[in-house]
């Protein structure tokens, strides 16, 4: 699909409701269409819930990092049983210990952005391939990186058209559905976390903040470099 297309489709889109757009997407693309889930979020969850509403046949898959809270993995462990959707857990090529070997006990906490590189971007790159199109939670209103995300576009690294449903959609929006659905949510939601990532690198969100302020705390960093890449990377 060419990049005039996809920009016609997104104008179109624009305000669709969540679930239209995933029909949409699920019509267009079938089972050479992904989504992404990090059982942190409740944006994730959501789509989780929309979709499984519609196919049972759409393949789900999760970043484990080898750093993620204890809360998430039980948490992920029990929403698979609640969805039919096949899940596929992509895990980093090095294990910790292999990276520590390697490159340095705590890489996390002096260079985070070459952690996050090993241990999401290039898996998620794996996680992609065959795929033509990747379904995400992000929503616009999260950081400022991400306000001009389109309901629709082109993700040139991956080489995949890229799906945000929920762009348009507020926080608030979000717990709407969640509590009108009755939708599972990460347990750590509700100890202060608004962004849920790996333990060494996230913190609760306190007053004020807005919700990825908790996430690589002491560094000017609020993206893992899934979603977007600083000028420079």
């Amino acid at each position: 699909m060419a990049e005039p297309e996809i920009e016609s489709i997104a104008r179109r889109l624009e305000g669709a409701s969540p679930p239209e757009v995933l029909e949409w997407a699920v019509e267009t693309y079938g089972e050479g269409l992904t989504l992404s889930v990090s059982f942190g979020g409740a944006e994730g969850m959501v789509l989780l819930d929309m979709l499984s509403r519609i196919t049972g046949r759409v393949r789900v898959f999760t970043l484990d990092t080898g750093f993620l809270f204890r809360e998430t993995l039980r948490f992920r462990a029990e929403v698979m049983r609640r969805y039919r959707l096949p899940l596929e857990v992509v895990r980093p090529q090095l294990t910790i210990t292999q990276q520590a070997a390697r490159f340095g006990e705590r890489l996390y906490a002096h260079d985070p952005d070459f952690c996050c590189r090993m241990r999401k971007v290039e898996p998620l790159e794996r996680a992609l391939r065959g795929y033509a199109a990747w379904v995400t939670g992000i929503r616009r209103e999260q950081t400022a990186q991400r306000r001009e995300t389109p309901v629709v576009g082109w993700e040139e690294r991956f080489g995949v058209v890229k799906i945000a449903p929920l762009a348009r959609w507020s926080s608030e929006q979000v717990e709407e559905y969640v509590r009108e659905r009755g939708v599972p949510v990460n347990p750590l939601l509700e100890r202060g976390y608004r962004s849920i990532g790996c333990e060494p690198c996230t913190r609760p969100v306190g007053i004020g903040e807005d919700d990825r302020a908790g996430r690589w705390d002491g560094f000017e960093k609020t993206e893992c470099g899934l979603h977007w890449v600083k000028e420079g990377a």
